[in-house]
Formats: structure tokens, sequence, C-alpha cells
């Protein structure tokens, strides 16, 4: 079995289409899927897809680029609260983006350290979103990390090898998405080699970033399939073992769900 840690089935590129989409990922071995909430005020169209069948479960969080949209700061509170649902296995996706800088740099990393906040206190791994910001996101994890540990996970990993390292050194898990799949990601795929076997997810980002021979359609969970393919193949293993240290390390992470 193979899960996809990582996508977003209540996007709209996904209306009218979620039952299909879940079907398809589980005829391609994809067992499990995790849909990320990226707005607090999506949170109830996140929760009945993860209700709504047994292969998914989702996250709560306030994505960097929506930061700003939000009608009040969510509080520590706000978060621990989202946690009570038995399907509820996340904290996130957060972290800081200034690629396209909409929102002030003080006020992303404020609402970061509230979900990390969140995540130390539910025992739920932090799901971190990084871009353009590699120096900034590290040294706040590691500044957080020092005040009380907690489960993590960088989403989408495609940073560079410093991020890697400070991250692993906390304890992070790396999750590579279809961009580890790309002809022109070379340098990423030598960063997946120097990853322990152990720290290693796998995830879609759907819709975004379909690995090839999808890239540039609509990317779906049971894609997650392509990308871990490539993957096994780069550690001379099979998919069938690479799938099963993946999914391994999944449960070990989203503790939350029984095996």
């Amino acid at each position: 079995m193979l899960v996809d840690s990582h996508c977003h089935l209540d996007f709209p590129d996904f209306a009218g289409e979620v039952p299909e989409i879940i079907r398809r990922a589980q005829a391609a071995g994809v067992g499990r899927m995790v849909t990320i909430c990226t707005r607090l005020k999506e949170e109830p169209n996140v929760r009945a897809i993860a209700e709504s069948s047994d292969a998914v479960f989702y996250a709560v969080g306030v994505h960097p680029l929506n930061v700003g949209e939000e009608p009040q700061e969510p509080s520590l509170a706000d978060l621990v609260a989202f946690a009570e649902h038995p399907r509820m296995v996340g904290i996130g996706e957060t972290g800081l983006d200034y690629h396209y800088d909409r929102w002030p740099h003080d006020l992303q990393a404020r609402l970061f350290r509230t979900h990390v906040a969140a995540a130390r206190e539910t025992g739920l791994p932090l799901i971190v979103h990084a871009r353009d910001a590699d120096e900034d996101v590290a040294a706040l994890l590691e500044e957080e990390h020092a005040k009380g540990a907690f489960p993590c996970v960088m989403h989408c990993f495609s940073s560079g090898r410093e991020l890697a390292r400070r991250t692993l050194a906390i304890g992070a898990c790396l999750s590579f998405s279809g961009v580890a799949a790309f002809k022109s990601a070379e340098a990423l795929r030598s960063i997946f080699d120097e990853v322990p076997l152990e720290r290693v997810l796998v995830e879609t980002d759907a819709p975004y970033l379909a690995p090839p021979p999808h890239r540039g359609k609509r990317n779906e969970p049971a894609y997650v399939a392509e990308t871990a393919r490539v993957l096994a193949e780069r550690r001379g293993m099979t998919p069938e073992a690479f799938a099963e240290a993946t999914t391994a390390n999944f449960h070990r992470l989203f503790s939350k769900i029984a095996p």
C-alpha cells in the first residue's frame, strides 16, 4: 500500500469528482490520503471529505499565502480544538512563502509559531511549506524545537540541501512530490539520495505538480505511484519495498492513524 501524505481534495479542480478520485487512488494501490485544509473557513468542507471515506484523513492549518485572509488571527486554542475530531491528523499546512510575498513576513512567522505550538501540544505532525524562505524556515524550526520537540514533515520538499540537513537534524521527515520525478530535478534527487529511508514520505500535492507521464495535467492521488516508482528505482528498491517503507514512515509520523 502507498499513501498520499498531502493532497487538496477540497479544491475546485476536483469538484463533483471526489468519490471517483478516491476510487482511482485505491485502484492504483494508494490506500490512504491526507487532504489538507489551507483556510480555516474551509475546514467543514475538508472534514466532510475525510468523513466520506475510510481512506481519507485531514489536516487543518492556514497556508502562509492565506494568512492575511482570516477574519481574525487563529489562536493556539482554535487549532487545538480541531484536533478533537478523530479524522483530523495533522497541523498545517503552515510555514513561510516569500516567492509571491503576498503577506508580511512577520505575520507569516507569527502564525507559523502558533501552528508549531499546536503541534507540540497535540502531538500531531506539523506540515511545513517552505518556498524561497529556507534560512528563515530552518531558523524558526530550530528555535522552536529548542523549546520542546514536535513531530514535523517538510511537505513537497524542493528546497536546498542545507534546509534538508537542518530539518533532518531536528527529527523532521521529508516528503517528496511529483517534482522529484521531473527530468529537470536531478539536483533534488541527489538530496533525496542522502535522506535516511526512514524519514522519507511521498505525496502528490494534488491538484498540482503531476509527475511524468502526467506532467502539465491535473494531479490526483493515484499518481503518487508514479513518483514512488521513480524514487524506488533511485534507491535500487522494488516498488513494493519502497511502498512498504514509506507507508510505515507515514504511520510513525501520523500516529493518530491506526496502521
